[in-house]
């Protein structure tokens, strides 16, 4: 198990509650917690403190005091801790869901108050040109970060919605951090996770989730645009947001989607191509092969000869096996 570590640590466990789990599933030899303790070198109380750690990730059970914990079998104890990730994600999309409403709240107070813009820190521009403006006034002053929520609708090719991260690759090269991360329903559009690879490639960090609760551009922390829900409607507005009480929500709001999203692309070391950046991608937002193939525009047996390919140049016999062998190269952010 310890030639795995790298593995088991994407399960919660570090080297010393892997060391112990491992002492647990063979204890023969350890007569009581204070030998098993020893052994390993750790005091009582770190060695308490590992064992409320492993219980709470489902790798051992409790013991009466005085005898050692019994260790749950490992594929018993990995389905035990892939149902408390569930639940973690559960719990902080219903955390996310509840900012969003209070986020729809406070904006919709502010709106009542126009006249008073200037004060409280809300701006409503309407129609699309006139978003569109606003958007790249607010890009192009930007000095040192960019955050964007990227999902769809979109109004092709038109800004006036979320710009698509084709229209970020420049700040990357005057020295402007961007992050972005994208509904997996965008890359439904052709071209899309071909153009995220590339832009990865450039260094523009991007991750991929699932329903994001809404559009969003920040830019240097300090000021949001929240674009209209639907790009598609000449009368929409947007909220241009400097007021500190929703930006001390919306900043955080970006950066709870970005923790619980998927990172892709390239970490720096300019070794993942074309194909195998966009296939990554497609992997990471877990479509099937006949989505991706489509998303490729090749047939699916050729689709599935790629992957192939991918799998054993990464050494790897799944797909989850896959992530973690990029992650270690570099080829997805960290």
């Amino acid at each position: 198990m310890q030639k795995n570590a790298a593995d088991w640590q994407a399960l919660g466990l570090d080297g010393k509650q892997l060391g112990l789990y491992e002492a647990l599933l063979n204890p023969t030899g350890y007569r009581d917690p204070e030998a098993l303790a020893a052994a390993l070198s750790l005091s009582p109380n770190q060695f308490d403190a590992m064992c409320a750690r492993l219980e709470k990730l489902g790798f051992i059970r409790s013991a009466p005091a005085g005898r050692l914990p019994a260790a749950v079998s490992p594929a018993i104890a990995i389905r035990n801790r892939i149902h408390l990730r569930k639940a973690e994600l559960l719990r902080r999309s219903a955390e996310l869901e509840t900012l969003t409403a209070s986020v729809g709240r406070l904006a919709a107070e502010m709106l009542g108050g126009m006249a008073a813009a200037e004060t409280t820190g809300i701006e409503t521009v309407r129609g699309r040109v006139a978003i569109a403006e606003r958007v790249a006034s607010l890009l192009a002053s930007a000095t040192s970060r960019v955050c964007l929520l990227d999902r769809p609708p979109y109004a092709g090719s038109d800004p006036a919605g979320t710009p698509a991260p084709l229209a970020v690759g420049d700040l990357v090269a005057r020295g402007v951090e961007v992050r972005v991360v994208v509904d997996r329903e965008g890359l439904s559009f052709p071209g899309r996770a071909r153009g995220l690879g590339e832009l990865a490639e450039q260094g523009v960090q991007i991750r991929l989730a699932a329903d994001l609760p809404t559009k969003l551009i920040t830019v240097d922390g300090q000021v949001t645009l929240l674009p209209p829900t639907d790009v598609a409607d000449p009368t929409a507005a947007a909220l241009v947001v400097s007021d500190a009480l929703l930006g001390n929500a919306l900043v955080p709001l970006f950066e709870a989607v970005w923790e619980r999203s998927m990172p892709i692309g390239p970490g720096g070391s300019g070794e993942l191509d074309h194909e195998r950046s966009e296939l990554l991608t497609l992997l990471a937002s877990g479509l099937k092969d006949e989505a991706i193939a489509r998303r490729l525009g090749v047939h699916v047996h050729t689709a599935r000869r790629r992957i192939s390919r991918l799998l054993v140049e990464l050494n790897a016999e799944t797909r989850f096996q896959a992530g973690v062998q990029a992650l270690r190269r570099g080829w997805l952010t960290p």
